[in-house]
């Protein structure tokens, strides 16, 4: 934690000595999401997880007045899930299939003058002992210093996994410049996740345009014609409604006869609730937020909640 709040200091500091003067056409960066960075000593449920991003915005000729911008990315990540404690002396303690996903993916933005944003995404992976959720967990716990880890033993089985998600976003109301609020809607199909949510989204503070902003991943433009993002601060607040219709990672791979040796049914609702701190300026973006999650199992000893830390760098002058 130490390491990653100096990092992330260092990083703030630095994106000040630029000034804003172009935009960037690339934008590349990760996040990390761990229950550890709340210091509460938990180590369960959705544990942990990992994700590389780069970003390339398109060009734009305008030819549609309606779409301002069109951002594609890819994306490699890996979900971890744990039961109770990623050391369980027995199957009889697993409240959660030990599960991971490991994939690799693509998605396309499209963002509107009127601030929509429309997102479709395709990620190709597997669950079970190839994501190697196992090797991963054992590897950080040996590097910080952590417990011994026990019990992948009774982790969900291999299945090749294939997935699609669309999202929607749209501005509801602006209420000054310097809060509003938005509509977040997504819905999942494929063989690891499948279900459907939606939240409302509230920003206080040094905020632009849901077409030009970190919220949103479109600090970044290959168009002449476009402005250069202004620097962002802002306090953000997003409760959100879960329907889960399916979830490998819980109830085992859809198509496999042998799902693991402990598997469950989910509820079919769940609540979140993400607070946090988005900054941007010029190069860098910067996230902290904190994830409430409600129970996903009637088994499931605790609710859960985890952190989530991202930093983004933006590179490249526009192609005009």
């Amino acid at each position: 934690m130490k390491l990653l709040f100096s990092i992330t200091s260092f990083l703030l500091l630095a994106s000040f000595s630029f000034s804003q003067n172009r935009n960037f056409a690339n934008e590349f960066g990760f996040r990390s999401e761990n229950d550890a960075y709340l210091a509460y000593g938990q180590d369960r449920y959705y544990t942990n997880g990992l994700f590389i991003t780069f970003r390339r915005a398109l060009n734009s000729d305008r030819t549609d007045s309606k779409t301002i911008k069109r951002i594609w990315e890819a994306e490699a990540g890996q979900y971890m899930y744990n039961a109770q404690s990623g050391s369980v002396p027995d199957i009889s303690y697993v409240d959660r299939p030990f599960a991971a996903y490991l994939y690799g993916g693509f998605k396309m933005n499209w963002f509107l003058n009127n601030e929509q944003v429309f997102q479709v995404a395709l990620n190709c992976g597997t669950i079970g002992p190839d994501a190697l959720g196992e090797d991963a967990q054992k590897l950080l716990h040996k590097v910080v210093k952590f417990y011994e880890v026990t019990g992948w033993q009774y982790q969900v089985n291999n299945e090749l996994a294939l997935n699609t998600s669309f999202d929607y976003t749209r501005l509801l109301s602006r209420t000054g410049p310097h809060t509003d609020f938005s509509l977040k809607g997504y819905a999942n199909i494929g063989t690891t996740f499948s279900g459907a949510g939606a939240g409302i989204l509230f920003r206080a503070g040094n905020i632009n345009r849901l077409f030009s902003s970190v919220s949103t991943n479109s600090r970044i433009s290959n168009s002449a014609t476009d402005s250069v993002p202004s620097r962002e601060l802002f306090f953000f607040a997003q409760p959100s409604l879960h329907f889960i219709a399916y979830d490998a990672t819980i109830q085992g791979g859809m198509f496999n006869d042998d799902k693991g040796p402990v598997t469950f049914s989910p509820r079919r609702m769940a609540f979140s609730q993400e607070v946090g701190l988005k900054y941007a300026a010029e190069r860098w973006t910067l996230n902290f937020s904190v994830i409430f999650r409600s129970r996903e199992i009637k088994s499931q000893v605790h609710a859960h909640q985890y952190g989530s830390a991202s930093v983004f760098y933006r590179f490249g002058r526009n192609n005009h």
